[in-house]
């Protein structure tokens, strides 16, 4: 049985104070049956890591993009290994937002999580499919070749997580229908078993307006093992219900 993971992905929101806050907040509103059942995940903006990290408990600490390689002259990029010095235990790479609005393709992308698994980190690789791509009938066939083009190999359940984010669907307070959910997150794992072999216990997240008040039926689809969450994991009243949904 795949073990649920809730992720919560800041992007570029909350400081230093807000963040200690939220992860307390968490914290004291939490059991140890809640993380019992699920992994809890945030994932902050990169000079937060450490210090959340010092304090996060049973919560694990997450990076929204790495660097491609250990080190060099890459201006601005964070290395794998340093994240993972200062308490990172998963980075999410592939993010729609980048892919989109910084021009990442699959094979940076297949790049950024090599180096993340190399360093010991786990890779959260998110793909998914615009709305026009999806009404032409070719949701499938895009996310199946980012895949093809995004996982290194050697890839496995410790080292690798995918997260399906149907590009029209983040932050418009859209969701996919419970169906069209289950189909993807089935051809995804349909196609991991292609790529990587035996591929039941890679745990696939979806992500896209996942609030309180749908995350209870999400979380229930067979092939859907947790979620990527983004404006309602920025609240402890708004994101510990969506933990407690994997009950």
């Amino acid at each position: 049985m795949r073990r649920a993971l809730i992720a919560g992905n800041w992007k570029m929101n909350l400081g230093l104070e807000e963040g200690m806050v939220l992860v307390q907040s968490l914290l004291n509103q939490s059991s140890a049956e809640d993380f019992a059942n699920c992994d809890v995940l945030v994932c902050p903006q990169m000079p937060l890591i450490a210090p959340l990290a010092d304090i996060a408990g049973n919560i694990k600490i997450g990076a929204q993009d790495c660097g491609a390689t250990d080190s060099g002259a890459f201006t601005g990029d964070t290395s794998p290994q340093l994240l993972a010095s200062l308490g990172c235990d998963y980075v999410i790479v592939g993010h729609s937002e980048r892919r989109a609005g910084r021009f990442e393709d699959d094979g940076l992308i297949q790049a950024k999580a090599g180096a993340a698994q190399k360093a010991g980190l786990t890779a959260i690789v998110c793909v998914g499919e615009s709305e026009m791509e999806r009404e032409l009938g070719n949701a499938e066939t895009i996310v199946a070749s980012q895949l093809a083009g995004s996982i290194p190999e050697g890839s496995n359940a410790e080292n690798l997580v995918v997260a399906y984010e149907p590009v029209w669907a983040i932050g418009t307070g859209k969701t996919a229908s419970e169906a069209d959910v289950q189909e993807m997150h089935a051809s995804i794992r349909d196609q991991l078993e292609d790529l990587l072999g035996d591929a039941s216990k890679i745990r696939i997240l979806y992500g896209g307006s996942v609030k309180a008040d749908n995350a209870k039926a999400l979380l229930a689809l067979k092939d859907v093992d947790g979620a990527l969450v983004g404006g309602a994991s920025l609240k402890a009243e708004s994101f510990m219900p969506i933990i407690k949904a994997t009950k």
